[in-house]
């Protein structure tokens, strides 16, 4: 949907669990075939876990952002 949104115009922010080895993130974040991002696509990797307001105890996972931008940068949101 991140990456639909994207062809239509926007700049779409995305804060997801870093599973590199799932199907979604080959199919629209990571290509295989550069050993890099896909085209309009930035990713950055969160160090450490995440931890929300007082919680005690960080995510339970890795996180990263994954920044889908529109084909022309003067039509994002």
């Amino acid at each position: 949907k991140a990456y639909a949104e994207s062809d239509l115009g926007a700049t779409v922010v995305c804060l997801v669990p870093a599973r590199t080895d799932t199907r979604w993130f080959h199919t629209n974040v990571w290509d295989i075939a550069t050993n890099r991002p896909r085209p309009r696509v930035e990713v950055r990797f969160i160090k450490g876990r995440l931890k929300f307001g007082n919680a005690t105890a960080g995510a339970p996972f890795p996180s990263v952002v994954v920044i889908f931008r529109p084909q022309d940068a003067s039509t994002s949101a």
